[in-house]
């Protein structure tokens, strides 16, 4: 029996187009659809009835869930998924998860009102999104690992992130290194801070649970974290953030007790926001490919819609991004100040 995707190949046209034709859709033109309508009557195309009720319930428009918009982090990623949805004619809605289950992000999942999602919200819980991922409702979860027909991962490597993060403070000479944790929740924290224990492991550092803090991953949470790390009266030599926004918040932290950075301690941050650059000093980061993981979450959506068979995880990689907040310490002057 043929399918939409032997009719697009007849007519020479994307399958969306020729699902556009045949359901007629007024952004196809005249002569396009004629070529489609006489490759589906040359392939006795039938129509399924379920998939036709669907189509005329189609919204054009993809959903994407976040836990906050206003970070820049969230920024370039949601630029990603924006250029390839304007590219493919849909409208995009970009909610905050705010409120988790009763929130506004999850009612567009239960209820259907996308034709389908991309989630990067850790208080959207698995459940939510296990339930709403149905045939022909496509979801891309971009922080956490779920086993669902109808669910596609794209992950960046947070675990090789964070070893990288780690590693290269020890390169540095290093030994006392504190971890900032994001959200004790969070998919990606969860993977960084693995990265940063098998690095320590690797290179024979005892983990020191004192130098753990746990914090959310905004500017405000890395400033209070290292506030609690300057009132040890402890500090190591240097500190891995488990995002920039945390870092920055910590350089202020730091600046107003007067401790210098890198001079006095060392700091690396995880995502390369555009301000990283533009801190004093300039910060050392792991850069992760955000408008990349946005645009191929948003693009595997189309090609599920249309029909097409795609594998279920993907993986992005990251890159260390080196600066000016990390300083080299000698091993003749590993006992100094």
């Amino acid at each position: 029996m043929a399918t939409i995707k032997d009719v697009a190949k007849l007519a020479g046209v994307a399958i969306s187009t020729a699902s556009y034709a045949l359901n007629g859709s007024s952004k196809i033109s005249g002569e396009t659809k004629k070529k489609v309508e006489e490759a589906a009557k040359t392939l006795n195309y039938k129509k399924n009835g379920l998939a036709s009720d669907l189509k005329r319930t189609k919204t054009n428009t993809i959903a994407l869930i976040l836990t906050d918009l206003s970070g820049p982090f969230y920024s370039e990623l949601i630029k990603g998924v924006q250029d390839v949805t304007t590219a493919n004619g849909y409208d995009l809605i970009a909610c905050s998860s705010i409120g988790g289950s009763k929130s506004t992000a999850a009612k567009f999942l239960t209820e259907k009102r996308v034709d389908g999602a991309i989630i990067l919200a850790h208080n959207i819980s698995d459940e939510i999104a296990l339930e709403a991922a149905k045939h022909n409702f496509p979801i891309v979860v971009l922080d956490r690992h779920l086993e669902s027909e109808s669910i596609y991962q794209v992950e960046v490597d947070n675990v090789h992130g964070g070893y990288l993060a780690t590693e290269y403070l020890i390169k540095r000479g290093h030994k006392e290194i504190a971890y900032v944790s994001g959200p004790s929740n969070s998919h990606d924290n969860i993977l960084r801070f693995q990265g940063y224990m098998e690095a320590l492991e690797d290179n024979h550092i005892p983990y020191q649970p004192k130098w753990k803090i746990v914090s959310d991953f905004t500017r405000s949470g890395g400033y209070r974290a290292t506030k609690l790390l300057i009132a040890q009266n402890d500090l190591p030599e240097a500190i891995f953030y488990a995002n920039d926004e945390m870092a920055i918040g910590g350089m202020q932290a730091f600046k107003e007790k007067g401790i210098q950075v890198p001079d006095d301690i060392s700091m690396i941050g995880f995502d390369d926001i555009q301000l990283a650059e533009y801190v004093h000093p300039p910060l050392t980061t792991i850069q992760q490919p955000k408008y990349e993981a946005g645009s191929l979450a948003v693009h595997l959506i189309f090609q599920v819609l249309g029909g097409e068979k795609i594998n279920h995880h993907y993986k992005l990689t990251t890159d260390l991004i080196e600066r000016k907040s990390v300083r080299v310490i000698q091993p003749s002057s590993s006992t100094q100040g």
